[in-house]
């Protein structure tokens, strides 16, 4: 007799995919009753021109907004206080944000801080921390990549700190994403290739993580499939709207199978790393990803054969070690291709650093679903490797 599936919940907003699907944002805010609505992006989507689009769709409803674009790469505790205040001061009612992952973790932690009466929002960090229904959110994303516009994830810089830390809660599932992608048309080829690393390694975290299952195992593969198989592609023909589609298709997908199965050490670590030195999080996941891969394959060698083989590697009458070394290379292959070959040295890290990494680390909860428990000393080595 075979045995049952365990429980599994799978959490998702309402997704409106195509080009084109930013100018329903309007009706979607009329159809929560809208009144004032702030607007949450950063000067270079501004300047891109996405964000007049979207205020024209509120314009054609008759919706009041306010705009608020100081919003840095990776959003900063005192932006979400800043951006919290200006809610409360100009009466709104639904937050829409435009842009890539920053204004999206900027705009929910905003919704956070608003339905809990200013509270710092330091002080919802970590898992399930959130008890007050946020405002309506409704996320545009303009870059492939964070999926921030589909996950129960929120990432936000401490300065003071020199840390990030994550606040993860269904409460944080915008209601609505539109995901249309032409908006992703005035992204760099590096942007490109930094944001679609990050969903790449999205599904690979989120196929081999303790909380996968039959339902995010779908959405991992699937965007395996079309960001490996586009996403070099895309980088080199930067205009090619089709595969802009498959791309974004594909961060969608990873979206949402690390919002419902989590992630792993990867992302701890790159969390870490990027509180610490304000990197790019694409940039940070580029540097570690075949170093975690190494250090995990043993504790899941058939989820990472299947990973290999979605990629396209040829597994067929491989052993377990030898399908780890072919998939280690088809990934730094990969990245090659795409331009990334960086290391933590390149950036400034030294090995008087990995202690203060690796125990930030340690407190993230990603770090809770990677397939190989990992210890503190665990975590050092892995940064070692990868200087």
């Amino acid at each position: 007799m075979s045995r049952l599936t365990a429980l599994r919940k799978f959490v998702s907003p309402e997704i409106v995919f195509g080009p084109g699907a930013r100018h329903s944002a309007g009706n979607f805010a009329a159809t929560f009753g809208a009144r004032q609505v702030l607007v949450v992006s950063d000067p270079g989507v501004l300047q891109a021109g996405w964000v007049n689009d979207v205020l024209a769709s509120l314009d054609q409803q008759g919706i009041g907004h306010v705009l608020y674009t100081g919003v840095s790469p990776n959003p900063r505790v005192e932006e979400v206080m800043q951006g919290a205040e200006l809610y409360r001061q100009q009466g709104c009612d639904v937050i829409v944000a435009v842009g890539g992952g920053s204004p999206m973790d900027c705009a929910k932690a905003i919704g956070i801080v608003a339905a809990h009466g200013g509270q710092p929002i330091t002080a919802f960090e970590g898992v399930d921390t959130i008890r007050v229904p946020s405002p309506p959110l409704i996320l545009i994303p303009t870059t492939a990549g964070t999926s921030a516009d589909v996950s129960q994830f929120v990432i936000i810089s401490s300065r003071a700190e020199r840390m990030k830390f994550s606040i993860v809660s269904k409460a944080v599932v915008p209601d609505v994403s539109l995901i249309d992608p032409e908006t992703t048309a005035s992204m760099s080829p590096f942007l490109s290739a930094c944001t679609g690393l990050d969903a790449l390694v999205h599904a690979i975290e989120a196929f081999v993580s303790t909380g996968s299952g039959a339902l995010t195992d779908l959405h991992a593969l699937e965007a395996m499939r079309l960001i490996g198989g586009n996403l070099a592609g895309l980088v080199r023909q930067p205009g090619d709207l089709a595969l802009r589609e498959k791309v974004m298709r594909g961060s969608m997908q990873a979206g949402l199978a690390f919002s419902n199965a989590v992630l792993g050490a990867v992302h701890a670590m790159s969390h870490s790393l990027g509180g610490f030195l304000d990197l790019p999080h694409g940039v940070c996941n580029a540097a570690l990803l075949e170093h975690v891969v190494a250090f995990n394959f043993r504790a899941a060698p058939e989820r990472f054969r299947v990973v290999a083989e979605t990629l396209g590697v040829d597994c067929r009458g491989l052993a377990g070690d030898q399908v780890r070394d072919r998939l280690l290379a088809h990934l730094i292959a990969f990245k090659r291709a795409l331009g990334l070959q960086e290391t933590l040295r390149l950036y400034g890290v030294s090995s008087s650093d990995i202690p203060f990494l690796s125990r930030h680390a340690m407190e993230d909860p990603c770090i809770l679903t990677n397939p190989r428990q990992s210890t503190q000393r665990d975590v050092e080595v892995v940064y070692a490797e990868a200087l």
